[in-house]
């Protein structure tokens, strides 16, 4: 079996470009690519990584037989990314949601941080605040939410979250298509 092409075919069913599987694992783009052209060979933690982001494992990567589709997810399921610079954290609590129409992710966000402004893109985005309270930025638009209160807007205007300062919050976000 030829590892990289496996792996380029795996990356192309979740929509993800060779940058957004770098991002996603914490490597090289160029290192994603000399693995899909097998020019280069990964260690096994690094192939688990990248698995666990494409949403599969060693077992079902190395299988010829194709195994049941997956319905519920649990915590070992999740693959979380911390945003170092913001101090956010993502988790893809439906981890091969990229291959799908919608992407739910659960979002922390520390008191007072806020996501990257979003471009305006095809797509609605959907939110539950489960704790804490935040401000939705919609171009100059402000909108307040807060515990037990959603959220849904088209995201045809450049958008972000901040959360409260006191607070912070942490959110369901699902986006369609999927962009996280």
């Amino acid at each position: 079996m030829e590892i990289g092409s496996r792996l380029k075919e795996l990356r192309i069913q979740k929509s993800l470009t060779q940058e957004e599987l770098a991002d996603r694992c914490e490597l090289s783009k160029g290192f994603i690519s000399q693995l899909e052209r097998d020019l280069t060979s990964p260690s096994i933690a690094t192939l688990v990584d990248i698995l666990q982001c494409l949403g599969t494992d060693l077992q079902e990567f190395f299988s010829e037989t194709m195994k049941e589709e997956q319905i519920v997810f649990h915590d070992a399921d999740y693959f979380e990314k911390v945003d170092e610079e913001l101090g956010n954290t993502v988790e893809w609590i439906i981890p091969n949601a990229q291959k799908n129409i919608m992407e739910p992710i659960r979002l922390t966000l520390k008191p007072g941080g806020s996501t990257y402004p979003d471009n305006p893109h095809e797509g609605e985005e959907f939110g539950y605040v489960l704790s804490g309270s935040i401000t939705i930025e919609l171009g100059k638009r402000k909108v307040r939410a807060k515990k037990g209160e959603s959220f849904y807007f088209r995201a045809d205007t450049t958008h972000f979250i901040t959360a409260n300062a006191k607070t912070g919050a942490v959110i369901l976000w699902v986006s369609t298509p999927p962009s996280f």
